[in-house]
């Protein structure tokens, strides 16, 4: 059984409807409603019957924040497209249109990542499109090397600013005797090497994997 585990030392890198504007959800199928707006995202904006005011492929910038005609600065940055029509809505609103209405959709989101590193072939930072489970992943790094341990794989995620993970058995998994996780942004996959002794060193607390894993 997959278990989770609290690894202190380890960093793992209310929406209402908007009035007077339309707020649409991401462009992406893949990006739930809820899905916060992050630095280097790309975004379409539409104001709809004022094309001078609609923009495609604009990217936030490393602050989280965008620069559109007339009103200049937003932050979008840990906004929904909801929040983020609603608040340009609202100041083209106050001194521009009398009743705009404002579509955000993420055209790129540049924070939905996965970073896959240990005992793989290719590790490194995968963009995440659609939902992905921990083969695909893995998979996504060119699967496991010769020193790989496919019985110890860890997903290590960022619960409320603290870091959980949970191990699998990668092997189980691929044999279809097992679940397969999903693997959701800026999650940390590390597939233990054979050799290795203290894969867990420093833990302190076991948590059951259901409570912070969905599966595919």
């Amino acid at each position: 059984m997959a278990a989770a585990i609290f690894l202190p030392a380890v960093a793992a890198a209310q929406d209402g409807p908007a009035i007077g504007a339309f707020a649409a959800t991401t462009a992406s199928p893949s990006l739930p409603t809820d899905y916060r707006i992050g630095p280097l995202d790309k975004l379409n904006i539409v104001v709809f019957q004022v094309k001078d005011l609609s923009v495609e492929n604009l990217q936030v910038d490393a602050s989280g924040q965008i620069l559109l005609p007339l009103i200049g600065a937003v932050q979008a940055k840990d906004k929904t497209t909801a929040d983020l029509s609603a608040e340009i809505a609202g100041r083209l609103r106050e001194r521009y249109l009398q009743s705009p209405q404002v579509s955000v959709t993420v055209a790129e989101a540049a924070s939905q990542k996965v970073t896959v590193e240990g005992a793989v072939n290719d590790a490194g930072v995968f963009e995440l499109k659609g939902r992905t489970s921990l083969l695909e992943a893995v998979a996504r790094a060119k699967g496991v090397s010769k020193a790989a341990n496919s019985h110890r794989v860890a997903i290590v995620r960022d619960v409320d600013g603290s870091p959980h993970a949970a191990t699998f058995d990668l092997a189980a998994i691929s044999g279809g005797k097992a679940r397969d996780p999903e693997v959701i942004a800026n999650d940390v996959v590390i597939v233990d090497t054979s050799r290795s002794k203290s894969f867990w060193h420093g833990m302190v607390e076991v948590i059951p994997a259901f409570y912070l894993f969905t599966f595919l």
